[in-house]
């Protein structure tokens, strides 16, 4: 495919529910535009778009992948994206990067919990958006409740293009509302036949003419006046009024269609290459300063300076690291070399290409708007600028979800660690939602992501792509210990055994602290204890406070006061004081009413009004405190406060999602460590002793 103009090129992101049809839809676009040869279908793994193993074994999408295409002289590269919640990332890079979205509908689920996501993605990245009810032939498909039920959330800008012509309980085709005519289609080819309206249809198409009529007349005054007077609004002003209305997003069409059959798939491509906004409509890109303020800047596709937008990195184990892009601004040719403005490294773009599914096809050039990959920028990740710029400019990053679903990792073969960390770094540069640490309290490898499903994929990564075989866990609490009262003891260290011997000698209070660690302080009179061995209690103090005395979990919020001792003037030296130390830390912390703590979060969910009460009842199964709620900002949903205990979280992602039909939302941050109830705390004693 040679170089297009940018004036060619649409951008569309296929977003939707999990299973909604819109990876079928693409590769339904792929074979009437004949860039496939045969129509592939999930059922039978070979469909372009889903080509990872992985997507492959599970039946769904879990990457976002490109699929350019020609159509009429139109170049649309079709970005398909998981619906699943797990992979929202994926979603997230094609929206930043897409000038329109098309949100994939089943005529027979209706509108669902992925449907809500995609539209408001989209309106987030305020980009236009179009509905594609799919699978409109179907028996149990309801187009008119689907179409209505969309009009009623989504407001009166949502007009219908085509509705289905319904004969008996068989679908025959769909009328199309701008030309008022019939389209009836053949099962393989897609190909159409136009007709007129049969009597017997023209009430309902006359119908939702007019509902079509009545969200053109929302885009100009002139249109709005010709409406409400009743007079008729040509053929010619209403294309061009959905045309602009699109553009603007002052327009949400609906069509529909059948992705398996390819019913509906011409006459949706014409549109999209019609009607669907070029990358010059936006006019302006955001750039994010440098302390973090969006600013505006103007897309120049004649400038001679070059800049593009790395928005996803795939971790190939045998080509390297892949690098997609969006040029922002210029053109990119082979050979151009460009600076990263994060790192300030330099990047020769030696060999270009489009990236259709998993097939390569090399190109020597890429347009302003146009979108593409290459290999081996061993410099730049996900979210990089580059540019022949000399400001270190930087657009907007994508802002992806933060993963709170967290287990510990560890080798099914002993030494593999080494291995995991490889592995999964070059899985953390494909994937920003993936977190992954070395917690040193707990001395485990923790790995987080959005969902089980998430970490389930993962693992399955490293085995398949880097050969580790690993097994999650729930991972280990970081409790802590400190003490409720003061208490009066005294540590002696004495040995002799032939020579110089050892001896040291303290009299110490300790008391509960105000600080985190050890608050250590002197009284000592009459040089009971000579000032050079302070350092050496306070040493070994702190040394003890590694280890509490109930369960082996860090001593924190201790104060402690040498009072009183004695010393031996040939064999006291610093190692006997700093024993003493231990000595009297075993003894007065155990006397000194010791309990357990644990980390306390801050909670904060998001959720629709009439999930609030599943949430509450929900929060206190898990030891949680109720802080307050408050509305959300954009007013649709309400904000839960509380504070939970770590302990209580490790499968919230998955269970709030069951309670919220996956409409909940949360952030969790720590804030503080808490007693533990002695129930609970005589189990995870009983646990950390075993």
């Amino acid at each position: 495919m040679e170089k297009v103009y940018t004036k060619s090129i649409r951008n569309v992101a296929l977003l939707g529910h999990g299973g909604s049809g819109k990876t079928s839809l693409a590769e339904s676009m792929l074979f009437i535009s004949r860039l496939t040869d045969r129509l592939g279908t999930i059922a039978d793994g070979n469909t372009v778009c889903d080509y990872d193993p992985e997507e492959i074994k599970r039946g769904c999408s879990i990457s976002a992948s490109c699929a350019p295409m020609l159509w009429n002289g139109t170049k649309i590269n079709i970005l398909d994206t998981p619906g699943f919640f797990d992979f929202e990332g994926e979603a997230r890079q094609c929206v930043r990067v897409a000038d329109a979205a098309i949100i994939v509908v089943d005529g027979k689920a209706g509108i669902e919990v992925g449907t809500e996501l995609a539209w408001n993605l989209a309106t987030e990245a305020n980009i236009p958006k179009a509905f594609f009810i799919n699978n409109f032939d179907d028996p149990d498909a309801r187009f008119y409740k689907v179409f209505g039920a969309i009009r009623e959330k989504y407001g009166l800008n949502v007009c219908p293009i085509q509705i289905p012509i319904i004969d008996g309980d068989t679908v025959i085709g769909f009328a199309n509302l701008i030309e008022m005519c019939v389209y009836t289609f053949e099962r393989i080819t897609g190909e159409y036949a136009k007709s007129a309206i049969p009597d017997k249809f023209m009430d309902v198409c006359t119908e939702y003419h007019n509902i079509l009529l009545e969200a053109i007349a929302q885009t100009s005054e002139e249109l709005m006046n010709k409406f409400f007077n009743e007079e008729e609004i040509s053929r010619f002003e209403a294309l061009e009024a959905i045309h602009n209305g699109i553009i603007t997003g002052d327009i949400v069409p609906v069509f529909c269609g059948s992705a398996v059959k390819n019913w509906g798939i011409k006459t949706f491509l014409d549109t999209i290459a019609e009607s669907f906004p070029r990358p010059l409509a936006r006019k302006v890109e955001h750039l994010v300063d440098a302390d973090g303020n969006i600013t505006e800047t103007p897309i120049d596709m004649d400038s001679s300076d070059t800049s593009i937008f790395v928005f996803k990195t795939l971790a190939d184990p045998f080509v390297g690291k892949i690098s997609f892009f969006k040029v922002m601004n210029g053109e990119l040719n082979k050979d151009t070399v460009l600076r990263n403005t994060r790192t300030g490294a330099l990047e020769k773009f030696a060999k270009m290409f489009m990236m259709r599914g998993k097939r390569q096809i090399e190109i020597d050039g890429f347009c302003c708007g146009d979108i593409g990959a290459t290999a081996k920028l061993s410099n730049t990740n996900t979210n990089d600028t580059l540019t022949t710029l000399q400001g270190d400019i930087k657009y907007e990053p994508i802002k992806f979800p933060r993963p709170y679903m967290t287990m510990a990792i560890t080798p099914k073969t002993k030494g593999d660690e080494d291995k995991i960390s490889s592995g999964i770094s070059r899985l953390l540069e494909e994937d920003p939602t993936l977190k992954y640490e070395n917690n040193s309290e707990t001395k485990q490898l923790t790995i987080s992501g959005l969902g089980d499903i998430h970490l389930d994929v993962m693992v399955s990564k490293l085995q398949n792509r880097f050969g580790v075989a690993v097994e999650l866990k729930k991972p280990k609490i970081a409790y802590r210990e400190t003490i409720k009262k003061s208490v009066d003891v005294e540590g002696k260290h004495k040995k002799q055994s032939g020579g110089s011997g050892q001896y040291g000698h303290v009299k110490i209070k300790f008391a509960p602290g105000e600080d985190e660690g050890l608050t250590f302080t002197t009284s000592v009179v009459g040089g009971a204890v000579p000032k050079n061995y302070f350092p050496a209690v306070e040493a070994g103090l702190k040394d003890c406070m590694q280890k509490g005395v109930l369960a082996g979990y860090p001593m924190v919020n201790l104060a402690a006061n040498l009072y009183d001792g004695s010393y031996h003037d040939v064999d006291s030296n610093e190692i006997s004081f700093k024993l003493a130390a231990g000595i009297a830390y075993r003894d007065g912390i155990a006397k000194a009413n010791p309990v357990l703590l644990e980390p306390i979060g801050e909670l904060k969910v998001t959720v629709p009004e009439n999930y609030v009460g599943d949430v509450i009842g929900d929060l206190n199964k898990r030891r949680g405190k109720v802080m307050g709620i408050e509305p959300s900002e954009n007013g649709d949903s309400q904000i839960v406060l509380a504070e939970v205990p770590f302990s209580e979280m490790a499968e919230y992602v998955i269970d709030l999602r069951a309670s919220t039909q996956g409409r909940g939302r949360f952030d969790f941050d720590f804030i503080k460590y808490e007693e533990v109830p002695s129930s609970i705390a005589e189990k995870v004693i009983a646990e950390a002793n075993k």
